[in-house]
């Protein structure tokens, strides 16, 4: 299989079957086999139960997932954490903004506090100050969790990240951070976003 980033988030999330290996998850004590339990997935397109309101949503997720969560708070701080206003929490997901979505999408994979955690493009379709209000709560969670963040946006990235790597032609490639400044570091990113969007 062509191995391109949304590939390789559904591999390690178990919705798609890989050819061959595995996935390690290193601990301080031990490595151990990637389970399904570890991964948390927030996807580009929001995947909601529209039929729900957002508390409905909320509650729903906590219900099955209580013995999952650790400290547990309030629905409404649940909301108040993610900003979702007090008018909006009542609605159904059918009538939320494809950001407001994002944000539910966003807040259960928070809660549920995955090893890992994977997102696929989740600033696109936020506006300017609720991506400013994401990135800051991405870099309060980032010490307690592994977050593989996918993006097009090479600003992002030196802003969010500790490491950076570039997939090309189905590679994983590190880059040096030290050199990330140089023109030939630079290029190479540029072209390999390139191909990336043409696959």
């Amino acid at each position: 299989m062509e191995l391109g980033k949304t590939t390789f988030f559904n591999c390690l999330n178990e919705d798609m079957e890989i050819d061959e290996g595995e996935f390690y998850l290193e601990e301080s004590d031990k490595t151990r086999k990637l389970e399904a339990d570890d991964v948390g997935y927030v996807l580009s397109t929001p995947n909601v139960p529209e039929f729900l309101t957002g508390r409905e949503f909320l509650k729903f997720f906590i219900d099955i997932n209580k013995n999952k969560i650790k400290n547990l708070k309030t629905i409404d701080e649940y909301f108040d954490f993610m900003k979702i206003e007090k008018d909006d929490r009542d609605k159904l997901l059918k009538d939320y903004s494809h950001g407001m979505k994002n944000k539910m999408q966003m807040l259960v994979n928070i809660m549920a506090s995955p090893n890992l955690l994977l997102l696929d493009e989740p600033l696109t379709s936020f506006d300017v100050v609720v991506a400013e209000e994401m990135k800051q709560m991405l870099k309060d969670i980032k010490n307690n969790h592994i977050i593989i963040f996918s993006t097009h946006i090479m600003e992002l990235a030196l802003d969010l990240c500790d490491e950076i790597v570039i997939l090309n032609k189905g590679l994983l490639e590190k880059i040096d951070m030290n050199n990330i400044d140089k023109e030939e570091t630079k290029e190479r990113i540029i072209l390999a976003l390139k191909e990336e969007e043409n696959v």
